[in-house]
């Protein structure tokens, strides 16, 4: 149980960190290029609506049981952290951005110096919510991978203690999921504490 406790937590993390890279990125081209965000925000919306139920087992047909697991928990988590992020760029103060023109800065500085570190809070709130759709979309294929006879991880030892009528089994991977995503957003929302400290108005507790 500790072995597969340890393998849904890493593809969760795993995922969370390329959700994380990729949708940062891309919110910040959405910022750059308005163009960019109506050609592709559709595509992401399409995504993030699509049932991941139905998405898992084709993933499974094309994939390894690993990479289809991590695919699935990128989407999941992809969409919160690209739209938060994307609302974080677009809320920067506008005196502030005129107060960076006046000063002669180019619109890379500003967006670099201003409006990412202003979009921080707003990054991590999307971090956090990704982190916990992550342990979810992690599980949801690996309950598909389970019910094909395959894959690894709690979800499918779940699968496979119903399969052996192991209700013990059961019970306890409910709770070491529930244990992992308790771990996973307060390890998030501590790192929110520590490092946007001072880009809070009022002491969070």
């Amino acid at each position: 149980m500790l072995a597969a406790t340890a393998t849904t937590l890493t593809e969760a993390v795993e995922a969370l960190a390329l959700a994380a890279a990729g949708g940062v990125a891309l919110a910040v081209l959405f910022a750059w290029s308005p163009w960019l965000e109506k050609t592709l925000l559709p595509l992401a919306i399409a995504l993030q609506v699509t049932p991941l139920i139905a998405i898992a087992p084709l993933l499974l047909i094309y994939l390894q049981p690993k990479a289809a697991v991590l695919a699935c928990a990128f989407l999941v988590a992809f969409f919160p952290i690209l739209s938060n992020a994307s609302a974080g760029l677009g809320a920067t103060d506008r005196g502030l951005i005129e107060l960076f023109r006046l000063k002669g800065a180019s619109r890379l500085k500003i967006l670099l110096w201003l409006r990412l570190p202003a979009a921080l809070p707003q990054i991590f709130t999307g971090l956090r919510i990704g982190g916990v759709l992550s342990l979810i979309g992690a599980v949801a294929a690996e309950l598909a991978a389970g019910a094909s006879g395959q894959g690894e991880g709690l979800a499918f030892r779940i699968v496979e203690a119903g399969y052996r009528l192991k209700i013990p089994m059961m019970y306890a991977a409910v709770v070491l999921l529930c244990l992992c995503g308790v771990a996973l957003y307060g390890g998030l929302a501590a790192l929110d504490a520590i490092l946007l400290r001072r880009w809070r108005d009022e002491p969070r507790y």
